[in-house]
């Protein structure tokens, strides 16, 4: 009898580790990079090839990159929002397209509207790789400063605009710069 209690124990054990990991939220991926500088770099812009753009430009204001694709249907889920987002006029969203055809990106934000202040050209991926990007869509809010303070992993959704995403940029824009 004695001998069926360990490998009882044990499977009691992987029982109670799996029940606590379904309760964990699966959009929550800690990033490394949260509180600090946000990565360099310079990519060209989607709308204007010949010009780039780089978090430097936006230095002095908060503002959201949003790492999105045109073959991303999570981003396609969310684009209505961030569209309603950018209507507000309450944050600039600076758009990261990512692994993507340039010329597929801009028919997708014809068919669907822009609310990207300016959208990056990603096409090999490795501005995204710096900036720890698991998958689109992905979205940070970055201060005056240029340091990443919040990163979300997946579609935005109106209660995470509400309740998270927007009273952050309402407290880092009263900030000093």
């Amino acid at each position: 009898m004695t001998r069926y209690l360990l490998p009882l124990g044990i499977f009691i054990g992987l029982v109670v580790l799996l029940a606590a990991g379904l309760t964990l939220n699966p959009r929550y991926v800690p990033s490394p990079l949260i509180d600090k500088p946000a990565p360099v770099f310079s990519l060209p812009q989607l709308h204007r090839p010949d010009q780039s753009i780089s978090p430097a430009d936006m230095l002095g204001k908060v503002w959201l990159l949003n790492v999105w694709a045109s073959w991303c249907v999570a981003c396609r889920a969310e684009h209505p929002l961030m569209n309603e987002l950018a209507r507000s006029g309450e944050v600039a969203i600076i758009g990261l397209n990512y692994k993507d055809r340039p010329e597929a990106a801009l028919q997708w934000l014809r068919q669907l509207d822009n609310p990207y202040r300016i959208s990056a050209v990603d096409e090999a991926g490795r501005a995204g790789i710096d900036w720890g990007v698991y998958g689109v869509p992905e979205t940070f809010v970055v201060d005056k400063q240029g340091i990443i303070r919040y990163k979300h992993v997946g579609p935005v959704e109106k209660k995470d605009l509400e309740e998270t995403i927007l009273p952050l940029v309402r407290q880092l824009v009263q900030k000093p710069a």
